[in-house]
């Protein structure tokens, strides 16, 4: 028979067992826990880890000193100068070789680009570049240039737009190249093409022109290689002017125009 003495400690006993295993219990839990929030840590700590060393989180800090170094607008910050564009597709179109020079070389030839933002009127230096500026006859005259982008602005060193590419990758051509000319002429003074001043592009390579051109709104030092064939209108310049008001689209200097700049026809005439 069990005394009462010994039911009280076996009541007692039974009681500290309970307690024990409901501490036991509890440390399970806190440890379960324990390692479920340092899972979660380590995974937070990994993924910063390996953003970090990918860039994402560095180059967002560079994106950020760079901008409070040269602040920029972005593109979609710029209003757009320029109207939209006129309906109509780009020809692509292109040619073996050089057009036979039929212009008249001793007449004055005037190139209209009838832009979205503006017409700028080109007066075309005939005599001292007669190929180039019959290539630009034989073009506008099929409709080469009409509903083209110009594709490039610069604004830092250079300050110039071109266009002349149907592509609008800065790599269109005609498919013909002509030859350099007028690389001697009076206006250009200490490698300095003077603002106004409308000349061919190339590839660096002699001869190379096709029919991307620039027009030059500031006056800017470049190498005499590259063909000058006409000068601007004051108008004409008061077009550019606004293009360049615009900015282009990386903040360095070189890039697309902000301003959406379409030639929607472009026509040579003889007067």
């Amino acid at each position: 028979m069990v005394t009462q003495e010994q039911r009280k400690r076996q009541l007692a006993r039974e009681k500290f067992l309970r307690q024990q295993q409901r501490r036991t219990a509890s440390r399970r839990k806190a440890r379960a826990r324990n390692a479920v929030i340092a899972s979660v840590l380590g995974v937070i700590l990994v993924g910063s880890l390996a953003l970090y060393t990918t860039g994402v989180l560095k180059d967002d800090d560079k994106t950020n000193a760079a901008s409070e170094a040269t602040p920029s607008p972005s593109p979609s910050a710029v209003k757009d100068p320029c109207e939209k564009p006129a309906e109509g597709a780009v020809k692509t179109q292109t040619w073996k070789k050089e057009p036979a020079v039929t212009i008249d070389k001793s007449a004055k030839y005037t190139m209209k680009l009838a832009t979205t933002c503006g017409d700028i009127d080109v007066a075309l230096k005939t005599s001292a570049a007669p190929h180039t500026v019959n290539s630009f006859n034989f073009l506008a005259g099929k409709g080469y240039f009409d509903h083209t982008k110009c594709h490039r602005l610069t604004t830092n060193g250079i300050f110039v737009l071109q266009c002349g590419d149907p592509t609008g990758s800065g790599s269109g051509g005609p498919g013909y190249t002509i030859p350099d000319e007028n690389l001697k002429d009076s206006s250009l003074k200490a490698n300095v093409y003077p603002a106004g001043t409308v000349a061919m592009a190339n590839t660096s390579q002699p001869n190379s022109g096709g029919s991307q051109f620039f027009l030059v709104y500031e006056d800017s030092q470049l190498p005499p290689s590259y063909t000058p064939f006409g000068t601007v209108s004051e108008a004409g310049m008061a077009v550019l002017k606004k293009i360049a008001g615009a900015g282009e689209n990386t903040g360095a200097g070189d890039g697309a125009p902000n301003a959406t700049v379409v030639i929607d026809k472009a026509t040579v005439t003889k007067s």
